[in-house]
Formats: C-alpha cells, sequence, structure tokens
C-alpha cells in the first residue's frame, strides 16, 4: 500500500493479506518483524493437548464489575449518533469482557487493530499512530491495553483525534497488578489517574473493574511464582496461586464500587465522550471518591 496524502510516499507491506500500517520511525515495531501465515503441520493431539483443550472451556473466574454495563450504555450511544457506526477495538481483540454486547448488533463495524505480528487483527498498527482520518471514528475499546504502550498520552490523544465529535471511548488499565506480557508492560494507573489520562473527555462512568480481591489474587500468584527458577516452574506455581486464590476474587462482586475498593482496585476503567474542554487538574481533585486515610 502507498500513501497519497500529499508530500507523502511512504509505502506498507500487505502481509497474508492485512496491511501493516506501522511507521517504523515512531514504532518499535518494523515491517520485518510480519511474516506470512504458514499452515501448521498435522499434530495428533496428546494428553497435555486434550487438558489444555478441556481448560480453555472452563469459564474464568475473572472479575469484571463494569465491561458488561458500560457496553450496553456505549451501544445505546452510539446507536443514537449513526445508524452504522464504527468501533475501532485497540490491542484487545473482538471477544474481549463483555464485547458481545457490541459484536452481536450487525450494525455496528467493529474494526479490531493491534500491532503485535502474532495478533489476528485484520490490520497491523500502532496505537500510538492510528492510521484514520481525523473524526472518522465513532467509537473506541481499548481493554488492558495502555499499560502495555511506551507513550499512553499519546495513545489516548491519537484517540481523541480520530473519534468524531461526541465518539465515545471505554478504556481500562490496570492499578495494582504485577508485570505481564514480559518487557512490553510500562504504566500504571490509579482511578484518578485513568481520569486525568482522559482529561479531554467527558465521563459517563468510571470507576473499579475488579477490586482488592483480585489485587491480593494476582499479588499470591507472583508470590509463589517468586520461588520458580524455570518458566516452566513460573507456570506451574501461578497456576496452583489461581486455583488457590479464586475465592478471594470473588469477593470482589460483594465489594463492588465501594470507596475503599475503588483505592485499592487492582484494574480502573473509564466510559467517556469526546469533549472540545479538557479537565483541569483542580477539578480532577475535586472528584476524588476514596477513602482519606
Amino acid at each position: 500500500m502507498q500513501c497519497r496524502e500529499p508530500g507523502c510516499d511512504r509505502r506498507f507491506p500487505i502481509v497474508s493479506d492485512r496491511p501493516v500500517l506501522i511507521d517504523e520511525e515512531r514504532s518499535v515495531f518494523s515491517h520485518s518483524d510480519y511474516h506470512p501465515i504458514t499452515a501448521p503441520a498435522p499434530k495428533v493431539p496428546g494428553p497435555l493437548d486434550r487438558l489444555r483443550t478441556w481448560v480453555r472451556h472452563i469459564p474464568s473466574p475473572s472479575v469484571n464489575l463494569s465491561a458488561v454495563r458500560c457496553f450496553k450504555k456505549m451501544r445505546t450511544e452510539l446507536l443514537a449518533r449513526s445508524k452504522a457506526p464504527i468501533v475501532l477495538v485497540v490491542g484487545s481483540g473482538i471477544m474481549g469482557k463483555g464485547m458481545d454486547a457490541l459484536a452481536s448488533d450487525s450494525s455496528i463495524l467493529l474494526i479490531n487493530v493491534d500491532p503485535s505480528p502474532n495478533s489476528e487483527a485484520p490490520v497491523f498498527c500502532d496505537g500510538h499512530d492510528l492510521p484514520f482520518a481525523d473524526g472518522s471514528i465513532d467509537g473506541v475499546v481499548i481493554q488492558a491495553v495502555l499499560e502495555h504502550v511506551a507513550d499512553p498520552v499519546r495513545c489516548v490523544e491519537e484517540i481523541h483525534r480520530v473519534l468524531g465529535h461526541g465518539g465515545i471511548v471505554y478504556s481500562e488499565i490496570p492499578f495494582m497488578q504485577q508485570v505481564h506480557q514480559q518487557g512490553y508492560d510500562f504504566t500504571r494507573f490509579s482511578h484518578l489517574g485513568h481520569r486525568r489520562l482522559f482529561r479531554r473527555f467527558t465521563e459517563i462512568d468510571s470507576g473499579a473493574v475488579a477490586g482488592p480481591g483480585t489485587a491480593l489474587a494476582w499479588s499470591w500468584r507472583y508470590f509463589l511464582a517468586g520461588f520458580a527458577g524455570s518458566r516452566l516452574a513460573v507456570r506451574i506455581l501461578a497456576g496452583i496461586g489461581r486455583v488457590m486464590a479464586m475465592i478471594v476474587e470473588q469477593a470482589d462482586y460483594l465489594l463492588g464500587q465501594r470507596p475503599a475498593a475503588v483505592d485499592g482496585a487492582s484494574c480502573t476503567y473509564f466510559l467517556g465522550t469526546k469533549s472540545d474542554q479538557t479537565m483541569s487538574d483542580r477539578e480532577l481533585l475535586a472528584r476524588y471518591r476514596g477513602l482519606q486515610r
């Protein structure tokens, strides 16, 4: 593909029918990272493969107090502004937590974009530079992604740019979680920190995705994994820790959006609409709703 914008003569490869719209000068990813998909050699499933298949069918015990409710609100807002809204799903995949509320509506076009060469996204691009025109998108979903980008502020500016007037965004970002996805893990945000990141948006809803129970479960898993001396041992110990901590995670359904639970949240969320105004830090501090200590 070749850019036809005035003064732009950049070219982008197409790999396995998917465009690689990566600006190599501004991204940690390069065009050479992307390779055609090759069909894996036929394999006779063994006992371990059958066990993995069985485990995948077990419902996840992970707590999410916000996604289903927020995506229903998002669907209502989207259909109120357009008969055929376009929603950009950045980095988290079409079937993230609660996404069925959007994916089940055929009038909503979901476009999944991701920079990972291993992603199944139809478009490869970096969230720091979204290859979409100003104001061309009705909604953006970005779940558990902004902790993995080098510059979350720049990514949110890109979200603001591509959204049309009154466009809606739903974001989830960890607060009390340990490192995951290896080196691609940079940042954490408290509830107010998350709100400040989206200070050029008008809030519809925000709070805890998962609370102190999930935060404690994460800490327990990583505590056990800390005794490991190999990657296999890490997986085994972390798996044991996950099973042991399941009950603790479910406590978040009882804690809900209590002030202390938001202060100790494992993950926070923000649902809002694009605004022409920028929230001041004074306004931000007035919105703190945790418990003073």
